[in-house]
């Protein structure tokens, strides 16, 4: 979500500030009954007594990269015990030289890495514009049709979505001047004061519009920030909005623009060849670690060492296999950074990314099979459209589809695949994240996902949304599953997570709508919320059914 999403309802509504109370970093480390939705995490490290002596667990974070150098994660960063660093040379024979922490399959062989691509809808308006940009439907044949039916909705996708960031960049265009304004009459009236919440409380802003602005945006960074500097937040303020700027522009040059395509001058693989493994380069950090830091901080940030986040998972190394760029994921690289998890030991694997368009959803469909063969349990975001996924098509996904002619038909679903929706932080009708996907067929539970503290690049920490951050919730308890009961598979950890969720009876807001409501129930396979606590209670009375022991930790 927008970084100056609160602004702009403050900009366009004029409303009070709302929700002001503190939300604790750690909200959903207490229990289902607490003010927050609490998940269990501080009761089973409180009353748990073998929690500290589980048996280390491999957890596979593909995404944008990490900071392995993080204070907070180093620590915790799977090692190549087979690979000697940085000599150049592929000590283990994997295929992979110099890959100590994992592995980046969008970077290039000289070094450079893929920042910027495009999303796959851009992509496949642009393979097919040329083919059927000025086509006669009539004289299509059934296998063309289908082609121009995919091509036809990938071009209405692109430019409704580059109208709609080039509207975005206007507005905050418009908002930057309205802040600028409300910031100058803030900065008259402080004067030489000193910023404080009390102070800010009791300045009467009813008669002037743009110093209520100014009051209410600042009221929000008190709040949601350990900022309280009055000049540092003004800074923040504007680097936000310039950091919204680009994105939105960004969007325009590069997401959606069909000729826009870096992965021939830096990746230098064979791109059409989907079978191709042994590309890419050991840089598993790449040009913006943040989103993938986050993610793998959740999982298994330090615990205990009074720094800034605790991972909920203990007992874990975080394998960073790089493929998800700026932009959408492309099939082949996210089957082969399944394969590489796999073959590399991962038990689990998080997947906090995706997309509405798959031009090789085959490839990642026999990497899952694969993973599936190898007792691997695959953790993967919902999605953050606001869309109901049993209507609309989500990838990748753990439908197994075979293709006739050119239409997809489902035939058989993965058994070791978790599709994780997000969570807000209290119960109530507004419980369920407003941007989340759901899907009582296609999505399985629900995790916090607002709101959540973990490690960002360089030592920092920032709280974070999306279901990207709820599919890393599940995936450590999973990691917590498998350290404390080994001998589980795949299946039965998934079986024990689905089993114990804390039932959520009530109705609540249909994401994408304000008034709309429904079952919760009506919103995922489990009809709850995940528990750690009850998951380890439930997978401790599981008879295990492992028998694989692959990888080193």
């Amino acid at each position: 979500m927008s970084k100056i999403f609160n602004i702009l309802i403050f900009v366009f509504l004029y409303v009070t500030v709302v929700n002001t109370q503190e939300v604790p970093r750690d909200w959903f480390f207490g229990n289902p009954e607490d003010e927050f939705i609490g998940i269990g995490v501080n009761k089973c490290y409180e009353s748990i007594n073998t929690i500290e002596k589980g048996k280390p667990v491999i957890v596979a974070i593909i995404d944008s990269g990490i900071d392995f150098d993080h204070e907070d994660l180093a620590e915790n960063m799977w090692v190549n015990p087979g690979e000697i660093a940085g000599n150049g040379k592929d000590d283990d024979g994997n295929g992979y030289m110099d890959d100590i922490h994992g592995w980046n399959f969008i970077g290039g062989p000289d070094g450079s890495n893929v920042g910027q691509d495009s999303y796959e809808a851009a992509r496949v308006y642009g393979m097919y514009r040329y083919k059927y940009e000025n086509a006669d439907v009539k004289k299509l044949t059934k296998s063309q049709k289908s082609e121009y039916e995919i091509f036809v909705k990938a071009k209405e996708n692109v430019e409704k979505e580059t109208n709609k960031a080039k509207n975005k960049l206007n507005q905050i265009n418009t908002i930057e001047t309205k802040v600028k304004d409300a910031f100058e009459r803030m900065d008259n009236k402080l004067g030489n004061n000193q910023l404080t919440k009390t102070w800010l409380d009791s300045l009467d802003t009813s008669s002037d519009e743009k110093l209520t602005l100014a009051k209410n945006i600042i009221n929000q960074y008190l709040t949601n920030s350990d900022e309280k500097d009055y000049n540092k937040i003004k800074t923040t303020v504007f680097e936000d909005i310039d950091s919204d700027k680009v994105n939105y522009q960004n969007k325009i040059d590069y997401s959606y623009n069909p000729d826009f395509d870096p992965r021939a001058t830096i990746v230098k693989d064979n791109y059409k060849d989907v079978s191709e493994k042994y590309y890419g380069n050991n840089n598993v950090e790449g040009p913006d670690a943040t989103h993938g830091t986050h993610v793998g901080g959740i999982v298994g940030a330090i615990r205990g060492n009074n720094k800034g986040a605790e991972g909920i998972a203990n007992n874990v190394k975080l394998m960073s296999v790089r493929a998800v760029p700026d932009g959408d994921e492309r099939d082949k690289d996210v089957a082969n950074a399944i394969i590489y998890a796999v073959d590399n030991g991962a038990q689990i694997i998080n997947m906090s990314f995706g997309k509405g368009f798959s031009t090789h959803k085959s490839v990642v469909d026999e990497a899952v099979k694969y993973a599936a063969k190898n007792d691997v349990l695959l953790i993967h975001a919902a999605g953050n459209s606001a869309q109901d996924n049993d209507k609309i098509t989500n990838y990748p996904n753990a439908n197994y589809e075979k293709k006739v002619g050119f239409i997809f038909k489902k035939k058989k679903r993965a058994q070791n695949w978790i599709e994780v929706g997000a969570l807000n932080v209290k119960k109530g009708p507004d419980m369920v994240a407003p941007f989340s996907n759901y899907g009582k067929k296609e999505v399985d539970v629900f995790a916090p996902g607002m709101r959540v503290y973990a490690p960002v690049p360089g030592n920092n920490y920032a709280p974070l949304q999306g279901t990207s951050m709820a599919s890393p919730v599940v995936a450590a308890i999973a990691a917590l599953i498998r350290s404390q009961y080994p001998s589980l598979t795949a299946e039965q950890v998934k079986e024990a997570i689905m089993n114990s969720v804390t039932p959520i009876q009530e109705e609540v807001t249909i994401p994408g709508s304000k008034t709309e409501k429904t079952k919760f129930s009506n919103l995922c396979v489990s009809g709850g919320i995940v528990n750690v606590y009850n998951a380890l209670t439930y997978a401790s009375k599981m008879k295990g059914k492992k028998k694989r022991s692959k990888g080193n930790v």
